[in-house]
């Protein structure tokens, strides 16, 4: 088994959506010990309470949570940035514990005097600002699609011997509509980040992995997009000057067994009670 972890200086992750049957949790817990970063930008959609449901929780899904407890316990620095599925944490924005913060955005100073604009994405969701019960109910929809083309890869591997399939994908690239949203929220993005003088703007919510120079006519910047846990289980990491994306590989995993996160060691009970009488504070 592995016992180095690799040391990054950022790591960007987004749209994990906890508490859903799509959720890799697995395959994040597996990359997430094997790295010690610095910096960790939870950059929206974590837990997914839009379909949270007491019904499905899995040890899985609790075990990320830990591991995040676990890294907050010591210190590590942390943002939580709220997305769409979590935006009922927008109530706690600016709300501190030890290296804890909740917040809408987040800008990052790099080397270089470079400075990194990170914030979820949604909105710029015309569908979120003006139909919010239609945006809930594509996203039922899009976890019944993942649940599907799960089988449908179990099938495709199991019996066919061939490789995994995106139904998703597919039905997002050949639609024209949802190609030109991916391309407008891409540009919307970058020039808005220029506009403020931005080096880089770092995105979530549209489950497209991507590092890109965009432009337009006052200017340049690096767009870049975290991916999801959901099908492309990605990560932005920012190590020796450059940011790259990760994408997970079972076979980088292969020949590990995923280490169980002992309750002592995590006092996850104990940080819990804690956020909780956090939060009752704050409210009152």
């Amino acid at each position: 088994m592995k016992n180095k972890k690799r040391k990054i200086d950022i790591l960007v992750i987004s749209d994990v959506h906890l508490g859903t049957y799509g959720c890799h949790a697995k395959e994040l817990l597996r990359y997430l010990k094997s790295i010690r970063p610095k910096t960790v930008v939870l950059n929206g959609d974590i837990i997914d309470i839009w379909q949270f449901s007491k019904s499905y929780f899995p040890k899985s899904h609790m075990k990320v949570i830990r591991l995040f407890m676990n890294w907050l316990s010591k210190g590590m620095k942390m943002y939580y940035v709220t997305g769409n599925h979590d935006e009922m944490l927008r109530k706690f924005v600016d709300f501190k514990m030890g290296s804890l913060r909740i917040v809408n955005k987040v800008v990052l100073e790099l080397e270089g005097n470079k400075k990194a604009w990170i914030f979820h994405g949604d909105v710029f969701d015309v569908t979120m600002q003006h139909s919010k019960w239609l945006a809930k109910l594509g996203a039922i929809g899009y976890d019944t699609l993942i649940l599907i083309n799960r089988l449908a890869n179990f099938i495709s591997e199991k019996i066919f011997k061939k490789g995994k399939l995106s139904l998703s994908k597919k039905i997002k690239n050949s639609v024209k509509s949802a190609v030109k949203f991916v391309n407008d929220f891409e540009q919307t993005a970058a020039d808005i980040g220029i506009s403020n003088n931005y080096d880089y703007v770092i995105c979530g919510h549209i489950h497209q992995p991507e590092i890109r120079e965009l432009k337009n006519a006052h200017g340049s910047i690096m767009y870049l997009n975290c991916g999801d846990w959901i099908e492309n289980l990605t990560a932005l990491e920012y190590a020796n000057s450059e940011w790259t994306i990760y994408k997970y590989s079972d076979a980088e995993f292969e020949d590990e067994e995923t280490e169980k996160l002992e309750e002592s060691e995590l006092s996850t009970h104990q940080l819990f009670d804690n956020l909780l009488q956090e939060f009752n504070l704050m409210r009152t």
